[in-house]
């Protein structure tokens, strides 16, 4: 990588698999952009070191589910990098609220007090943001600056470099990175958003996403997920 993005610690699976990526224009174009921002004062969640952190705690050869978000949370202290979790102390969002209701519908597991889910991430669920930056308070601040080709980028060599993956996309936007998932080789399982606006008109609660993903590792012999979050 020889961009400043060399100074971000990646997993060296991860790195080695997308070191085309790093390389390419558009991600040189992406750093120059990410430093003018925080050379005019901006404050980027999540933290530099965090930015990739959903690589480095799942490792490419662990990953067993990806679940798809858009962006990190743009509030103080909430984005750590694993899409759909919070910093303990930090209350879970609405759309991890839903999140853990269907789990408790699905599995029968009681909610957490916390919305930390490095406990998923460390057993091989991979917890992609499409986008992997966003300005403090902006929602939407870095779309269409290329996190969205690299993401993409991921999900291709997912789909074929593992075997009998579970891709968890929820919501239209999700579903659209789909495409690059052969639906013969993994599970594939969409649903509504979790958010309320979109869950409340139907389609997430009764997914049963986390029952359906645990039995298909174990139909082909990969250990079910342990979907409960010590407190």
């Amino acid at each position: 990588m020889s961009t400043g993005l060399q100074r971000v610690k990646i997993d060296p699976e991860w790195k080695s698999a997308l070191e085309g990526e790093f390389l390419a224009p558009y991600m040189h174009e992406l750093h120059s952009f990410l430093e003018g921002e925080r050379l005019a004062g901006k404050v980027i969640y999540p933290p530099g070191p965090e930015m990739f952190n959903a690589f480095n705690t799942t490792p490419l050869s662990k990953v067993k589910v990806v679940i798809l978000g858009q962006d990190p949370y743009h509030g103080e202290r909430q984005s750590h990098g694993l899409c759909f979790s919070v910093r303990r102390g930090i209350s879970p969002p609405p759309s991890l609220v839903n999140i853990y209701k269907e789990i408790q519908t699905d599995l029968g597991i009681t909610p957490p007090r916390h919305g930390e889910l490095t406990h998923w991430a460390e057993q091989g669920v991979l917890l992609l943001n499409s986008v992997l930056s966003v300005q403090a308070g902006l929602a939407a601040s870095h779309q269409k600056r290329g996190w969205e080709t690299f993401t993409d980028a991921v999900i291709r060599v997912l789909n074929e470099e593992c075997e009998h993956l579970v891709f968890m996309l929820w919501g239209n936007y999700a579903h659209r990175k789909g495409r690059f998932i052969d639906v013969e080789r993994h599970l594939v399982l969409k649903s509504a958003h979790p958010s309320p606006l979109a869950a409340n008109r139907g389609g997430w609660f009764g997914c049963r996403h986390f029952s359906q993903a645990n039995r298909y590792l174990e139909a082909h012999g990969v250990a079910p997920l342990d979907w409960s979050l010590p407190d």
